[in-house]
Order: C-alpha cells, then structure tokens, then sequence
C-alpha cells in the first residue's frame, strides 16, 4: 500500500524531526507545499516573503484509490475528531464516490507534481538520529497500543457509522457532483486574480438563489463587496441565513474582530446571523448525556453553503478574503435535494440550541444595540454583549476592528 502526504508548510515548523522520521516509513511519502528555507528563520521570511510565503495550501481531502474521498474543512488532529478535552471542532464532511473522487485525486496530483512541492526528504537534510528515530517509533506504537481498548476508539468502533461500513449498508444519495479547486498556480500570482478563484465559479449559484441560502462559515469576513452581495440577494427576496463563531467559540479572535466590522450592516439588510454557543454544541451535549467530560470549548469549522435546499457545496472554503483571495481552497458542489434538505433540516432543528441569535434593535434612547439570544447555563438568555466574554477583551476586539488586517483575515 502507498501512503502519499502533502503539508503546507506555514504551520510544520517546529515538526521537521517528526515528519523526517514518518516520511521513512518505506509505503509514506510526505512532500511540503510552499516550504519555508530552514537555513533562515522563519519571522524574516514572513517579513521578506509576505503576500507569498504568508499564503497557503488550505485544502483538505482524503482519497483511496481514486475511488472514494473525503471533503471537507476537517484536519488531521484530536481538537477536529472530539478528542481534546480543551478545543472540540465542529465539522462537516461528505464522503464521495464516483467520478468527485476521480476529480479529487486529480487535483491531490497537480498539488503534489507542482513546482512548489517539495519532498521531505529533500528539506530535511540534516542526519536523522537514527537511535531517537527508533525512540520516538517505540513511543508512537506504544501510544498506539494504549489506544486499542480506549473508550474513545471503542465508541468509534462501534458508531452507527462504522456497523454500517462494516455491514455494507452505508445509503448514499445519488446526483451529480462537480469538485472546485484553486490551481496551486494561485499562490504564484497576484492577490485578488480572480482567474485563480474557485470561488469565481461558486457565485452564480448564490446569485441565482430564489428562496434561501444557508452559509455555515467560521471565519466570515464579507467585506464591503460580500455585503453587498447579500443584500442585494434580500432585496430580491431570498432570504440569507449565516452560521459563524461567537467571541467566545472562535480559536482566531482578531478575525472575529474583521466580522464584527459588519454585523450591523447586514443585519440592517435583513441577513439572519447566528453565532456558535462554545457549550451547547450538540458534542457537547451528547457529551454530558453519556457522561463523560467533554471538551471546555466548541467552535466551528464547518465550511458549507445550501441554495434553495436543492444544491449544497462543502470544502475548505471560508467566506473571507484570506480563502477567496490568497490561500488555496477545494471542495465539492452537489445537485442533491435530499442532502440539502437534510443539512438545512439539521440547522432548522438545531439551531436555536446550539448558537445565539444576534439582533439589532433600538435600545430606549433609539441607539442601535446588538442582542444575543440564545442558552446560557441551560437557561433561554438575552444579552447585550458578546457571551461570556470580558470587557477587556471586548475592548481588545473592538481596537482591533480598526487595524488595516482585512486581507490577511
């Protein structure tokens, strides 16, 4: 069997002895996409290299033999497969076969075939201590073992999920599906060519939305122009529902603070905007049914959009200039009215529990305020500030709005 692994660089640098060792598996290759010089440190390189080095591979997809893949936001750590007691990720991922997988496995091998793809091999040129190789293999097989009979691994074994892999049952919704991917010449090229945008090719299907949009989005920053945009699609009628991270849910607060530069403006427009409740994701609550702990802190990762409950699109994609602009992204875009109306069924269904419903009123001096509703300590809430959060850091957040960051967020 051959394990083929791509990494961006931008967050590998402390894991080069790790990565040496587990590209000399003899069936692993791993190779780093965009690779900083490990001869130079890497601040001077943000600094010499910035619109370049500071751009990356955001992609995410897990094929086999070219014949099933995973898409999504999802990455490869416990904080993403509710596994850290800390941080638990809330995500969403589909699982394709057919020719999205065909697709999927193209584009890993333009990825991984381009001139910024560098084997690891070749970047880690210092000589492997091949006695702490051998340490930190014995570890990793160790740690392997104490797993085997964790309850984790054993609830995983025994989900819904996996009996019916194992029993063949897994239903699959059948329709037609197209992946979208941004070529990896994108981080070659000017920022904002929008002929190395995927996301160019996604927006007529928003703009042609007739009854609702449904964005699910962790780090949503529409600028000026995605405003726009979405009031533009209120006024036709359509109405826009967006889930994105709260204050308290979000692991990069400065982008909160570029979101939160237009609240107002689209709740003026009509736009319906919920923010994610750190405690009550349903993890969190299945959690505390079962008993067990849980993890202190949800936050959203899912990356989706459902048009009209007929087509839905899941990927790597942010709707922030970042995704659009600068990294590169991929996903899959399905006409499947059976899944749409599954995913906006859930957000129906579940909303309310898991996230605060932002409002924009008139307080009684007629000032426009903004309003949080939603469950705090099991209790129906209304706020008038950002949950759970300090007033300083609030502060915080509201200096940074004014910081020149939008395109770096």
């Amino acid at each position: 069997m051959r394990v083929r692994v791509l990494l961006d660089d931008i967050n590998e640098g402390d894991r080069d002895f790790d990565i040496a060792i587990f590209d000399m598996h003899p069936n692993i290759e791993v190779r780093i996409f965009n690779p900083f010089g490990r001869n130079v440190g890497r601040l001077w390189q943000y600094v010499t290299g910035f619109g370049r080095q500071t751009r990356w591979a955001h992609n995410k997809s897990f094929t086999i033999d070219g014949k099933a893949t995973i898409l999504g936001g999802r990455n490869i750590g416990d904080e993403y497969f509710s596994h850290n007691p800390e941080l638990d990720f809330q995500d969403l991922d589909v699982l394709a076969i057919g020719p999205v997988a065909r697709e999927t496995s193209d584009a890993f091998d333009r990825y991984w075939n381009h001139e910024l793809s560098y084997p690891a091999s070749v970047l880690f040129n210092e000589n492997i201590d091949r006695a702490e190789a051998e340490e930190r293999k014995k570890r990793f097989e160790k740690r392997i073992a104490s797993l085997t009979q964790s309850p984790y691994l054993q609830r995983l074994k025994n989900s819904d999920l996996a009996r019916k892999m194992r029993d063949g049952k897994v239903h699959f919704e059948w329709g037609p599906g197209r992946v979208y991917v941004d070529p990896p010449d994108k981080l070659l090229h000017k920022v904002g060519d929008r002929s190395y945008q995927m996301f160019t090719d996604l927006l007529p299907y928003l703009r042609n939305a007739r009854e609702e949009i449904i964005i699910f989005s962790p780090y949503f920053v529409p600028g000026k122009e995605g405003v726009a945009f979405l009031a533009a699609l209120r006024k036709k009628g359509v109405r826009v529902k967006i889930l994105t991270n709260s204050l308290s849910s979000t692991d990069v607060s400065i982008v909160h603070a570029g979101y939160s530069r237009y609240r107002k403006d689209l709740l003026r427009a009509g736009v319906e905007l919920w923010e994610l409740n750190k405690t009550t994701s349903i993890e969190e609550r299945k959690a505390r049914r079962e008993g067990r702990i849980g993890s202190s802190k949800s936050s959203l990762h899912a990356k989706a959009f459902v048009v009209d409950r007929k087509t839905v699109f899941i990927g790597s994609l942010n709707l922030d200039q970042r995704s659009v602009s600068q990294n590169t992204e991929i996903g899959v875009l399905f006409e499947a009215p059976v899944l749409a109306q599954k995913i906006a069924d859930e957000f129906e269904h579940h909303i309310d529990d898991a996230a605060f419903r932002v409002e924009l009123k008139a307080d009684e001096y007629g000032r426009e305020r903004l309003y949080w509703h939603g469950l705090v300590n099991g209790k129906r809430t209304t706020l008038d500030h950002d949950p759970y959060i300090s007033f300083l850091k609030r502060l915080g957040i509201s200096l940074m709005k004014w910081m020149p960051i939008e395109s770096q967020i």
